[in-house]
């Protein structure tokens, strides 16, 4: 005889409960249900003053996983080290060996799931801009809405302590669902003008880039990917709700995200996939070489087939496409990668695209794949170690989580993390954005700030910016 959804939620409780009692340690419990939902963005607006500086979205460009978290009932941070892709994983194995889930299972990116991001380089101290969020922070949310396909499913997440009450925490989970759902209907904030717009150093940035070119041209550097600040200020509080709203509409061939940490979020609009892990298949992008798009069709097309033949942006994409091919074949079975690059067009800017597919190794997980990665090429520069000490003596900006990889895992060993770019941190009523470019040899300071001028305007366009031609 079939058991009601609430007793299974009561029973599994009790469990976690006792669980933890044996442990003498908290357990996680989840409960995952099926609901109706189409809009995860009304999700997200529902926790915006209960759920403040707690709140995750992600959506991938296929809308084939679109993921909303509230709440947070277990936050995930490691040393600013090596080992910090290991010493989240580590405590991220350890929450599940205990974990009990009740209701649907075995379905992708439902059910206790981990999100959020490390910063670009762990060497870099973030106490200005970035001190929210540290060097890496991961949570799991309270509650988590994930619309799998067309299919939504609600996960709600507790962490149990031998002295809880299971009657006590099913009423908090109805009283709470209760709130979620009387909630999503309601409306954001309305118009916010733009009070302010400063390029942050221009001219210092371009004497970096010089300095870049020059270094590259006599020493063993073959690039170094360079990237500055643009800085808004609005009449009044930034609504990160809206931001992706305008992100969703304008930019739907980019992973959409956001992550507070505190009174901060970090926001953006990336083309650019690290790694996805779907049992033991995994994909990468290759993504490095840029030209804005045409004012018409024809201009588009003949800016395209520019891109396609240039002999600088060819050069950069295929030190990624190198590198990433080169890390999966330390942890892959086999590695599929197409003979030279198409064109991935977005709203403002198209860019040098290749695909890169492999079949991961037994027990070679998604953080595996993350710390073999970043940065690629595209992020950083070669060779990758000398570059990246030489972007932290130059470039005199705080990255943060910009360039980083974020993303989710699920407890299944599914996931997906994406390249921070694109993307601005908010503080309040201002914001920062970031953008950078690949210098190689052939390098000039101007091109380059045109460059990085074009890929502000995705967050300059959600923002409500002035735009760079």
């Amino acid at each position: 005889m079939a058991i009601s959804e609430e007793t299974e939620q009561f029973q599994g409780l009790a469990s976690a409960i006792q669980k933890a009692k044996d442990l003498n340690d908290q357990v996680l419990f989840s409960h995952i249900k099926k609901i109706k939902c189409n809009n995860p963005l009304s999700f997200y607006q529902a926790g915006r003053e209960r759920y403040a500086g707690e709140r995750f979205f992600w959506e991938d460009p296929a809308k084939e996983i679109t993921i909303t978290g509230l709440g947070n009932v277990k936050k995930l941070k490691a040393a600013s080290n090596a080992e910090r892709y290991r010493e989240v994983e580590k405590s991220w194995i350890k929450l599940q060996n205990d974990a009990v889930k009740t209701g649907v299972t075995a379905v992708e990116a439902t059910g206790p799931l981990l999100f959020g991001g490390f910063s670009f380089d762990y060497e870099t101290d973030s106490t200005l801009l970035w001190n929210q969020f540290g060097d890496n922070l991961f949570y799991i949310p309270a509650f988590m809405l994930s619309i799998v396909g067309k299919q939504a499913y609600l996960t709600t997440n507790l962490l149990c302590s031998p002295d809880d009450s299971e009657k006590l925490f099913i009423d908090m989970i109805n009283e709470r669902e209760a709130f979620l759902f009387e909630s999503l209907d309601g409306n954001g904030l309305g118009g916010n003008p733009l009070v302010m717009q400063r390029e942050v150093e221009p001219e210092e940035w371009k004497r970096t880039v010089a300095e870049a070119v020059q270094e590259i041209k006599t020493t063993d550097l073959d690039k170094i990917v360079l990237a500055r600040e643009l800085r808004l200020g609005f009449e009044r509080s930034i609504d990160s709700g809206k931001v992706l709203e305008q992100l969703i509409a304008e930019q739907p061939l980019s992973y959409i995200f956001s992550l507070e940490a505190g009174g901060d979020c970090f926001v953006g609009a990336t083309p650019e996939r690290l790694i996805k892990k779907q049992g033991n298949e995994v994909f990468s992008t290759c993504l490095a070489g840029s030209m804005r798009r045409g004012k018409d069709e024809q201009e588009d097309v003949c800016l395209g087939e520019e891109l396609l033949h240039d002999q600088k942006n060819l050069q950069e994409h295929q030190y990624v496409v190198s590198m990433i091919s080169n890390a999966f074949d330390s942890v892959c079975e086999k590695v599929m990668v197409p003979a030279g690059p198409t064109l991935m067009k977005n709203r403002h800017i198209q860019h040098l695209y290749t695909p890169v597919h492999g079949i991961s190794k037994e027990g070679v997980t998604i953080f595996e794949f993350v710390e073999n990665l970043h940065p690629t090429p595209a992020m950083g520069g070669l060779p990758k170690e000398k570059a990246v000490v030489r972007i932290r003596e130059l470039e005199g900006l705080e990255r943060g989580f910009y360039a980083g990889p974020l993303g989710w895992v699920d407890t299944y060993g599914n996931g997906e993390f994406a390249v921070g770019i694109r993307s601005a941190l908010i503080q309040n009523n201002e914001a920062s954005l970031f953008a950078g470019c690949g210098v190689v040899e052939e390098s000039t300071p101007e091109s380059e700030f045109r460059e990085t001028g074009i890929k502000f305007n995705p967050m300059l366009s959600a923002l409500g910016g002035n735009l760079n031609e």
